[in-house]
């Protein structure tokens, strides 16, 4: 049995959040991870620095509620220590390791301080050892209830392919965006692509352009220095270079 994924939701009544996990084969997998951002919000994260003893992880955590919403791991531990699932410490506990991570949603539903909690974690953890061979739920659910792509809606997105080795490889996305995924000048594409899929025609160079890499000496004035080129004034730029 490989990876399963669980949701929560919850909506209504100044609800809009929930919480997603996804979680790992009996027996833990190994997992690493890259932190980037200037406010991440993350539980256990350390615990997969592979200096560390920790091997294996039992579940991972994605969440709304940004800090807040942490607390929905401590729900997915209590559910994975019943089932006898995590590290060994002595023969009669284990302590499940459990990394999470947030999304900031906050008031997106009108109430600010509804956050998930041990009893979302919970109720997403049994979501995930329900049926096995389900297709994953995607867009406006688990942690992707209140996420926002700018301007517009955010949620949950997965996709998969199956290498020719026989190896599936996934991703799970929660897309929770602070910048727009809809391009303003030509209408609604994602990430700036047209729906084609072509990629769109790069405005043609003008000469002091900004974004422009310099180009060789022009004939002109090629016994000048760069420094020299970009400040001299006396003559009027040759129009086939940057001087």
């Amino acid at each position: 049995m490989g990876l399963r994924v669980g949701h929560a939701t919850r909506t209504g009544d100044g609800w809009l959040t929930g919480t997603t996990v996804v979680l790992a084969p009996e027996g833990g997998a190994v997992a690493a991870v890259d932190v980037r951002g200037g406010g991440p919000g993350t539980k256990e994260i350390d615990a997969l620095d592979p200096r560390n003893l920790v091997q294996k992880v039992e579940a991972i955590v994605l969440t709304g509620g940004s800090a807040y919403g942490l607390d929905a791991a401590s729900g997915v531990m209590a559910w994975l220590e019943e089932q006898r699932r995590g590290v060994g410490v002595d023969p009669a506990h284990v302590v499940p390791v459990v990394p999470a991570a947030c999304v900031f949603d906050l008031g997106r539903g009108g109430d600010f301080r509804a956050s998930p909690d041990a009893a979302t974690g919970r109720d997403a953890v049994e979501a995930a050892a329900g049926e096995a061979g389900a297709a994953v739920p995607e867009g406006c659910v688990g942690a992707g209830t209140g996420a926002a792509a700018g301007p517009v809606k955010g949620g949950i997105g997965t996709a998969n392919t199956v290498l020719d080795s026989g190896v599936t490889v996934a991703a799970l996305v929660v897309a929770n965006a602070a910048g727009s995924a809809v391009e303003p000048g030509t209408g609604p594409r994602v990430c700036g692509w047209p729906r084609s899929r072509r990629r769109t025609r790069r405005p043609r160079w003008t000469p002091r352009s900004p974004w422009s890499p310099p180009t060789r000496t022009c004939r002109r004035r090629r016994r000048r220095s760069w420094p020299a080129r970009r400040t001299t004034a006396s003559r009027a730029p040759c129009g086939r270079c940057i001087c």
